[in-house]
């Protein structure tokens, strides 16, 4: 899924990936990839782990598709990792988990809000 920030300045043309959606009810169940990223049913596990407790993240960072983000902050429902110029925003809905990927010149305001519309539009529909 791809979401226009209105940046044309972006290499990728101003936009926001989102690379993945999954639901969590019990456990991984489903992943929906958007985009072509082989994330591991043990990654998405402990990223759903991290929304209860961020000392797990804290210590140990976030790691998707192989690839290990530093964790900057979070809540039960956000969490926020960077490695280099990608940044990851994440928000836990009722039922699923969005994930998205971004890099410069996107800012990190600009995916928590795209990010977050997204997850309050899914809250709003029973996921």
């Amino acid at each position: 899924m791809i979401y226009d920030t209105g940046n044309p300045s972006s290499d990728r043309g101003g936009c926001l990936y989102v690379e993945f959606i999954f639901i969590h009810r019990s456990g991984v169940d489903a992943v929906n990839h958007v985009m072509t990223v082989e994330v591991s049913k043990e990654e998405l596990a402990k990223l759903v782990q991290g929304f209860e407790k961020q000392d797990i993240l804290t210590s140990s960072g976030v790691t998707l598709a192989g690839n290990r983000y530093i964790y900057l902050s979070g809540t039960d429902r956000v969490i926020r990792a960077k490695l280099g110029k990608v940044g990851v925003h994440c928000m836990k809905t009722t039922q699923a988990v969005v994930v998205s990927l971004y890099e410069d010149p996107i800012q990190p305001q600009q995916a928590a809000s795209v990010v977050e519309k997204l997850g309050d539009y899914l809250i709003t529909c029973g996921y």
